[in-house]
Formats: C-alpha cells, structure tokens, sequence
C-alpha cells in the first residue's frame, strides 16, 4: 500500500486563510512601503506581547537573529560562547562569524536539548554568553540554565528557532533569558513565504542597539553609530506572518493533536520525543529515534513518506568546526542521536487517515528493519 504523504502542507495552511493573507499582501503592494513597513511594526508589537516582553525587532531570517543578538551583546575575538552541538550550523555559524571560540556542551540524551548539569564545566573565564537551543519544539531547561549564567555574570541567549508558541512552567518561549532568538522559515511552526525571523528581549538598551545593528548600525539616516548589518524583515513577510498568527493558536492545538496520535499508533516501534513535565511542545519536528535508521527511512519512503534527519552530524565534527580540535567521543550523546534520530511527517493538517498509516508502516518497516 502506497499514500503520498507531505512532510509539511503549507499549501493547506494557505488554503485555510488564503483571504486574509492574499488581503494582507495585496495592502502591501498598494501601499508600496516594501521594507520596514507598518505591518512589521504591527507583527512587532503583537509578537511581544503574544511572548510577554517589551521588544521585539523583526529580522531578515533566524540566522540573523543571533547573528544581531550576539553583536548586541557585544561578542567578538577572544571571547567564548557555550552552545550545544546537536543543532543546525547557524547556531555556531553566527560565533565563528564574530570571531569568538565556541565552547560545545552535550545533549540530555532524552530531550536532545543541552544538557544544564554539564554547563558549570565549561564555563572560563572568557565566557561571555550561553545559547541554548530549544530543539524539536521544546525549550531547554531554561531556569537552570539562566540561574547557572547569572551566578557567572553571563548573557544567555535562547535560541528558538524551532519553538516558538512552546512554553517552560508556563512562560513562552522567547521570554525565558537576556534575548529570545528565533526563525520563521516556512517550515517552522509560525513561518512566512520566505526568510525571516524576530530577536525579543526586556532590556531597553539591548533592543536599542538591535535595531540599530538590523539597518547598518544606523540610529538616524546616514549616521552609523556602530557597525551593522542589512537584517531588516521585509514588509510582505510581516503580512504574511499578521494572517498567519489569526490561527496560530489552533495550529498549535492541531500539532499537539498530531504527536498524540502518533504517541498511540507508533507505540514501542521506536522512541518517541520525550517532552518535559513542565514543558510544552510546538513539534517544530516529529523526531524519534530507532535502530537501522536507513533501512526504516527506505522503507517509508516507498510507501510514499517522506522523512528527514534533524541532524545527521553534530557540528563538533562538521568540517568547518574542526579547528576546534573536537574529535569522535568528544560528545557520545550528541553523536549517538546523530546516528538514530529520524523525523516524520509533521503539521497541523496531517489527517488521522494519514498518521495511522504512518503509523503501521513504521511499525512495519522497524519490524523488517531490525
């Protein structure tokens, strides 16, 4: 038995709300202010106070976002940055970027999140910030963490770029530390039709120089009072985004409707994502971990399921890190997940017809896998 199965159906989400984006966009076009429009102002102002903060500052993609809020907090030569290396590239790519020293934790191998209990081990004196990533749809364990910073005078930055709409003990992601980074690619679970993403913080001075750093360091025209970046969100994605957050909420309910599911019709067939008493998930992916990955993945993807790897190799033995002298074992948890993980379908509109048979062919295809 074969069913086509869409890894991500944004083509269904546009059908559902295709009046209102399609109003959004054409005001846009009338009003012709393609960048930095009233729309991002408008998407700024309700991201804020959907995250419970007092800025938000709209950016070009969620690379950007840390790549601001790192310049922000003034990170450069000589300083280091803690950071998990269980997570894409941009993560690290944005200290290297800077000329920092990236210092690498290991994962709970549960969560897949950093791990807070091997934190204080690699803090030095040349830290300066902790990034955390809030992986898969959940949040790290951000108390510890921030408590752990604090005690060292450090900043942590969060990022989110797979968890927004999640919360820790109740508090949204994007509110939980100094800056809140995070991504709306159209694959996450508020995305636009193109790149972009949103830095949130509570500090006044932060936000200030963010959103001098997003238009070339500029804090008036033509009078660039630090070095900057073009980080600006443009005015169609903010639109885009403004329709998408009218059922943001539900979408969030429908994923959780979605991993539910899954949690029955997969059963013992793998690991299934394990999400924190305290936490709750967005399920930017559905991942789960099995033996003989490979074989699985083929088998799925003849039945018609497509299927991904969040990620394949941890950065502590990606080539372009490896001038950091990390080697195989550096971080067993981290590689192990590499190894097994596997993401299945996931989005709000996935039909229970189509789970179940995700379902069964995973219970299958581990069967003749293993």
């Amino acid at each position: 038995m074969e069913m086509k199965v869409d890894f991500i159906d944004l083509k269904a989400q546009y059908r559902r709300i295709k009046p209102s984006i399609d109003a959004r966009m054409t005001a846009v076009l009338e009003h012709g202010q393609f960048i930095m429009g009233p729309e991002v102002k408008q998407l700024e102002e309700n991201l804020a106070a959907r995250v419970g903060v007092k800025h938000c500052i709209g950016v070009a993609s969620g690379t950007d976002a840390l790549l601001i809020a790192l310049m922000a907090l003034g990170v450069g030569p000589g300083d280091e940055v803690v950071t998990t290396p269980f997570t894409f590239i941009a993560t690290a790519e944005t200290i290297a970027l800077l000329g920092a020293h990236t210092v690498f934790v290991d994962i709970d191998p549960r969560t897949y999140n950093l791990d807070a209990n091997l934190l204080e081990q690699a803090i030095t004196p040349t830290t300066k910030v902790i990034l955390p990533v809030s992986l898969y749809g959940q949040c790290s364990d951000m108390d510890a963490i921030v408590a752990i910073a604090a005690s060292h005078n450090l900043a942590v930055i969060e990022d989110a770029a797979q968890s927004f709409g999640a919360t820790y003990k109740g508090r949204p992601s994007c509110g939980l530390s100094t800056i809140g980074c995070t991504s709306f690619f159209p694959s996450k679970p508020l995305g636009c039709f193109g790149d972009g993403g949103a830095c949130t913080t509570n500090d006044d001075g932060l936000a200030t120089l963010m959103r001098q750093i997003r238009v070339h360091g500029q804090d008036r025209r033509y009078h660039h009072a630090l070095i900057g970046i073009n980080g600006r969100l443009d005015t169609l994605q903010a639109a885009v985004l403004l329709a998408k957050l009218e059922i943001f909420d539900e979408e969030v309910v429908a994923r959780k409707r979605v991993a539910d599911e899954y949690a029955k019709r997969l059963g013992s067939a793998v690991v299934l994502p394990f999400v924190e008493t305290w936490n709750t998930s967005v399920f930017g992916q559905y991942t789960v971990s099995c033996e003989n990955r490979s074989a699985v993945a083929q088998i799925l993807n003849a039945a018609g399921i497509p299927t991904a790897i969040h990620y394949p190799t941890p950065l502590h033995l990606q080539p372009a890190f490896g001038i950091l002298g990390y080697q195989a074992g550096s971080f067993p948890n981290a590689e192990h997940a590499a190894q097994h993980v596997l993401s299945l379908p996931m989005h709000p509109y996935l039909e229970a017809q189509e789970i179940s048979f995700i379902g069964a062919q995973v219970q299958a295809a581990t069967t003749v896998g293993v």
